[in-house]
């Protein structure tokens, strides 16, 4: 005789806070992504509008470390609920770029690579949170057998 488990894996959270975590993040990458790309363009400006401190290493540092703690559980919850690789496919090259931008190379020395690495990891960390929530909206109205056939199709 077999005893069936009815536990889900992982445990069903409040769906509103998943679909916020993702929007939230996805906002969050796209702002990111904006401020190192225009920050270049802007540094004479910010601190007369009392906003210097957008600038500064801290912020950013900060700024990574909490959108890619985000970002990570965010999608690997999506991804324990889905079983579709694609955004967390996104997510990995995404986080390289943004913390080898932020980190490894200096925002006010010559040619800077910090604004392109930065900015094109936070747009692919935002790409990751929108394909996120579509497969988890997906798998939540029953489309989860078509959504692990067609992994691409979001």
């Amino acid at each position: 005789m077999q005893l069936e488990s009815t536990a889900k894996f992982p445990p069903p959270a409040p769906r509103g806070v998943a679909r916020v975590a993702d929007r939230l993040g996805a906002v969050a990458s796209f702002l990111c992504a904006i401020h190192c790309a225009a920050l270049p363009f802007v540094l004479a400006v910010l601190p007369a509008l009392g906003l210097g401190f957008l600038a500064s290493h801290g912020f950013e540092h900060v700024f990574i470390i909490c959108a890619s703690l985000l970002a990570s559980g965010s999608l690997i919850y999506g991804y324990l609920r889905h079983r579709v690789r694609i955004a967390l496919m996104l997510l990995a090259p995404g986080l390289v770029l943004l913390w080898t931008g932020g980190f490894l190379f200096e925002l006010h020395s010559g040619f800077s690579w910090h604004p392109i690495l930065v900015a094109s990891g936070g747009t692919l960390v935002a790409a990751a949170h929108v394909i996120n929530l579509r497969l988890v909206h997906r798998h939540e109205h029953g489309a989860g057998e078509r959504t692990h056939k067609h992994p691409a199709i979001v």
